[in-house]
């Protein structure tokens, strides 16, 4: 399928989506990466009436939050600001018992709070307005569960859910993202200097290689097959008993 073929089908998926559910539009976590702002943007192209941007800086880089507006202005999307911060902080201090200058915020147990703090935000505003949660994961996070469990893998709907991640690129381009955004470096936005091909221990385009062909590095195969292991209870729903 061709890009502006790929967009019209996401476009006409998301209106059948707010049919099917009665909704009336669309909540997108605007975080500054390519992801979000190609979420955004094709919501915005299925309702613009009721697609609503929220930025939520919480102890990351300036530059996020910067890029996050820059996409809402560029493409006229209604947004809301809401600083996570003070919340951030005086959670990680009560479940810590520690003062906030004593924790390290880079451990997997503090990091997640935040998206996990972002999804209560995004859902307040869904159930306000009835509109729907939007995921901006895509297929290459899904498969090795790189996303925060009810955190930003929380959603009602993921439209890029089976893009890699040269088709999101692909997509944003045609879209006419800022170009800035498009060539970011991938990152969770969870402290300042993250990105996922650090985290992850590759590279996207060594990703979408492997989902695509099954063909990787020794290295690198074997690291993303530990991730899909170690993250399987990520990718499915809740364990229960067979009986």
């Amino acid at each position: 399928m061709q890009t502006a073929e790929l967009v019209s089908a996401l476009v006409d998926w998301l209106r059948e989506q707010l049919q099917e559910t009665r909704q009336k539009g669309f909540v997108v976590g605007l975080s500054g990466g390519i992801d979000s702002s190609v979420a955004s943007v094709l919501c915005h192209r299925a309702c613009p009436e009721g697609t609503l941007g929220v930025i939520m800086p919480c102890y990351g880089s300036p530059q996020d939050a910067e890029d996050a507006e820059l996409m809402a202005c560029t493409f006229g999307i209604p947004y809301v600001k809401i600083k996570l911060d003070l919340i951030y902080a005086q959670l990680a201090e009560l479940l810590t018992g520690k003062s906030f200058d004593e924790i390290n915020h880079r451990t997997i147990t503090m990091s997640n709070l935040k998206p996990r703090l972002r999804m209560t935000v995004l859902y307040f505003y869904a159930n306000e307005y009835q509109y729907l949660v939007v995921g901006t994961a895509n297929r290459c996070e899904l498969t090795v569960g790189h996303f925060t469990k009810y955190g930003d893998g929380a959603a009602d709907i993921m439209p890029l859910a089976n893009l890699l991640k040269f088709q999101v690129r692909d997509i944003a381009r045609y879209l006419g993202i800022p170009e800035r955004i498009i060539t970011r470096p991938p990152s969770p936005g969870l402290w300042e200097g993250q990105t996922d091909n650090e985290e992850m221990g590759f590279t996207y385009e060594e990703l979408d290689h492997y989902i695509l062909y099954g063909e990787a590095t020794p290295e690198v195969k074997e690291r993303i097959e530990e991730l899909k292991a170690k993250h399987r209870h990520k990718r499915f729903p809740p364990l229960i008993p067979p009986f």
